[in-house]
């Protein structure tokens, strides 16, 4: 889902607001999931908690990963692909 983004481009600034979004949902669920790793009752639990932190993991690495794309194609001269 990568587009050029041109300087003053309201569409761009929304998709670089959405992706900040998108990183502080996954931030904020990845807290919750640790705090319920960590208070689980059994191993079941601890498990499934686990496997939540893993997902969120991924998906995280992937949105700052986004990110990063991003704030290179602001720069000015950056290379378009």
């Amino acid at each position: 889902m990568t587009r050029p983004v041109a300087k003053g481009d309201g569409a761009g600034d929304r998709f670089w607001q959405a992706l900040h979004e998108e990183r502080e949902a996954l931030e904020r669920a990845l807290a919750l999931v640790q705090v319920r790793r960590r208070i689980a009752v059994g191993p079941e639990e601890t498990a499934q908690a686990k496997r939540e932190e893993a997902d969120l993991l991924v998906d995280l690495d992937r949105v700052l990963t986004r990110i990063r794309a991003e704030e290179y194609r602001r720069r000015p001269g950056a290379r378009q692909w």
